[in-house]
């Protein structure tokens, strides 16, 4: 119950920083893209103030002996960067392009019913799902 009480309330607090930020507005985020036109740097700001949030947190954390909502630590190990991730970030960056939106700011909009974020959320749910099976699917096929 600790964890899901976290998780509600980490992405509560994630979702009300994009709202006041204006990060949910797709158009922000197209400006921000469109450096040879109607530039905007506002989402830069944004990323540099999480960064500066989040570095000094990390800190902590590499100090303390195990989290607070969790048995252990789960930190990354991989460190190369293989076909898959630049296949999924290359994806990720075009449809953040097409559609201003990116997996956090859509769900904090969803409540609006605005029916463009609703298909957007929906597509994504079924690429991750896609994803999901493939990656079982290659756990399965002998190498």
């Amino acid at each position: 119950m600790t964890n899901l009480l976290s998780a509600a309330t980490s992405g509560l607090l994630f979702s009300i920083g994009l709202t006041v930020s204006g990060m949910i507005n797709p158009a922000k985020v197209k400006n921000f893209l469109d450096v040879a036109g109607h530039w905007d740097p506002s989402l830069a700001f944004v990323m540099a103030g999480a960064i500066l949030v989040t570095l000094p947190g990390y800190a902590l954390l590499k100090k303390s002996s195990k989290p607070w909502f969790a048995p252990t630590f789960s930190w990354p190990t991989r460190q190369d960067v293989d076909a898959p991730l630049l296949t999924g970030a290359v994806l990720f960056g075009i449809g953040w392009a097409l559609s201003g939106l990116c997996p956090g700011p859509a769900i904090a909009v969803l409540p609006t019913a605005n029916p463009t974020v609703a298909g957007f959320a929906v597509t994504m749910a079924l690429g991750m799902l896609i994803a999901h099976r493939q990656s079982r699917l290659n756990e399965t096929i002998p190498r």
